[in-house]
């Protein structure tokens, strides 16, 4: 599919190599910064450039680490000329940013910042990663602008941005995913597909049968699933190549995924 059919603006068009990818996800804590590092992670193995933003960091200190130094973490990239990690916004608060901006007194996040900040790493870099807080359409400001309006303006400012979107992997997963979907559709956002954020080492039947379940929801492809307590891993990097499909850089096989996890066949009982 081309980039017009996507809905973006080709990077030639744009004037820029870089590939802009919005990662957000279907709630808080369903592993969109470890996702975040393993996306980062292939991309350093692969020799590129890579830049990761995070817009607005809330419920952390000015003195305590946050989701973008969990990155460098996980990546083992220690230095700028490594990786080049950037926030824009932080709230003390472990709030949605409007409101943590509100209580706090602090400025709020405008799309204009995310585009003046993303337009100068994705001339300096291969990849940048923005990482969102919470869901889609978590409010950034008083009037109410998410994520989703960050990326717009992105691609309104003439470079391209995809989405792509983290999920849990069990029960009540697939609403949240069509919903997120269809906010994204109807703001002409490219989703380039979904990942699972943290599969579990035993995984129930719901969780086998949304392998198959959750391309449907999305209208995108499963482009990897990472294993719970990821970031816990000895060797973060093999594991993000392992865990990605190669449109993200790993190696992860999507059907085999889906064979080695298939669901029981149903047991039908006869009608007496």
């Amino acid at each position: 599919m081309s980039a017009q059919d996507r809905g973006t603006t080709s990077h030639d068009d744009a004037g820029t190599a870089a590939r802009i990818l919005f990662v957000t996800g279907t709630n808080t804590d369903v592993g969109k910064t470890v996702a975040t590092a393993a996306l980062a992670s292939a991309a350093l193995r692969a020799g590129r450039k890579v830049a990761v933003l995070k817009p607005g960091q809330t419920g952390v200190t000015d003195e305590e680490p946050g989701d973008a130094a969990e990155v460098r973490r996980l990546t083992g990239a220690l230095t700028d000329d490594q990786l080049t990690i950037r926030e824009l916004a932080r709230y003390p608060e472990p709030l949605a940013p409007d409101t943590a901006a509100r209580r706090s007194g602090l400025p709020y996040l405008s799309p204009a910042q995310v585009v003046s900040e993303v337009a100068e790493l994705a001339a300096g870099h291969d990849l940048v990663l923005v990482e969102g807080a919470g869901g889609l359409l978590v409010r950034y400001d008083d009037e109410g602008r998410t994520l989703a309006d960050q990326a717009r303006a992105v691609l309104d400012a003439g470079l391209p941005a995809e989405v792509l979107l983290i999920a849990s992997a069990g029960l009540g997963t697939l609403n949240i995913v069509a919903l997120t979907a269809e906010a994204l559709a109807a703001r002409r956002l490219p989703l380039t597909g979904v990942v699972v954020g943290s599969w579990p080492a035993a995984p129930g039947l719901a969780e086998r049968c949304n392998l198959a379940d959750l391309p449907r929801s999305a209208g995108a492809p499963l482009l990897g699933a990472l294993p719970e307590r990821a970031g816990q891993a000895e060797d973060f990097a093999a594991l993000a190549a392992t865990s990605l499909a190669p449109e993200l850089g790993g190696s992860w096989d999507a059907e085999h995924f889906a064979h080695v996890h298939r669901p029981e066949p149903t047991l039908l009982r006869s009608k007496v």
